[in-house]
């Protein structure tokens, strides 16, 4: 029997199940891998957005029944709402079991405070530059599917792959500033607010850095995204750490089998169908319940 990796906290955002440029099948093998008390799902699962009938693939629900089955074994699911999937902001501060639906959380570790939101709160650029606002959406897919051709051709010729979303944002000074206000804006707060952390998601720069200024200090964090750098954000023996899915050895371990056989109409009924497992549902931690609705 495999041995899963036990973490105290997992934070991961920026799924955007639905959508081409999801990569479920990579996401479902590390939660396969990990066994976390607490997991935060910061914000852009489920891409409403671009939300189509006609595509979401067999691994995108296993991904979501892997996330109910966790609950229902008592981990404790916190979903903070994003842009791409704002319309779940009608249920914020609603639970069903183990699963409570957020804006924003805080949470207690070890004696420090960590401040948790998506990121879109700052994003002015939903008013100001439209291209950049909708960089997930259908342009952002479809460079991604370019993306994936150019890398298949890539490797036929063995060659590294190419990231072009990745050279545009690195490349055109609009996004460059985005991203370096994006940041400023959320460090400021947080020292602000005193927090010892913030942590988000939303541009899908997976970074984590110390921060201090004149007014204080606090540690950035950016769980980055499963689309393009599959990556995470781990909490266990009173330290963060940034977890890459392509730096993982072990990875190869652990490819899902539970659900791998059952066919879609099964999937979607054990999703809508919650079996409790005869278990009463874990409460909320206290300093979770209490705090998220601080600012």
């Amino acid at each position: 029997m495999k041995t899963k990796r036990k973490v105290e906290v997992v934070v991961i955002s920026d799924v955007h199940l639905g959508t081409y440029g999801c990569h479920a099948k990579q996401l479902l093998t590390y939660l396969n891998s990990i066994s976390p008390k607490k997991l935060i799902l910061n914000g852009d699962i489920i891409d409403i957005w671009q939300f189509k009938k006609r595509y979401f693939p067999k691994s995108h629900l296993r991904v979501i029944k892997k996330i109910i089955d966790m609950a229902a074994d008592g981990v404790e699911i916190i979903y903070v709402t994003g842009n791409h999937d704002d319309l779940l902001r009608k249920f914020s501060d609603t639970s069903i079991g183990n699963i409570a639906i957020v804006d924003k959380a805080i949470l207690n570790l070890d004696g420090k405070s960590a401040w948790v939101f998506h990121g879109d709160v700052f994003d002015a650029s939903i008013q100001n530059v439209k291209w950049l606002a909708k960089l997930g959406g259908h342009g952002y897919d479809l460079l991604i599917l370019l993306n994936q051709f150019t890398n298949w051709c890539l490797e036929k010729m063995g060659k590294e792959k190419y990231s072009l979303s990745k050279k545009i944002k690195n490349s055109v000074k609009g996004a460059i500033k985005y991203i370096s206000d994006f940041e400023k804006i959320a460090t400021d707060l947080a020292i602000e607010k005193g927090y010892d952390y913030v942590i988000c998601g939303h541009i899908h720069q997976p970074k984590m850095v110390n921060i201090k200024t004149k007014h204080g200090k606090t540690t950035y964090l950016n769980s980055g995204d499963w689309v393009e750098n599959f990556t995470a954000l781990e909490y266990q023996f009173k330290r963060w750490k940034l977890y890459n899915y392509n730096t993982d050895k072990l990875r190869a371990f652990y490819a899902d089998q539970d659900t791998k056989e059952i066919e879609v109409k099964d999937l979607i009924a054990a999703i809508t169908v919650i079996e409790q497992k005869n278990k009463k549902p874990k409460p909320l931690d206290k300093s979770t319940s209490k705090n998220r609705n601080r600012m």
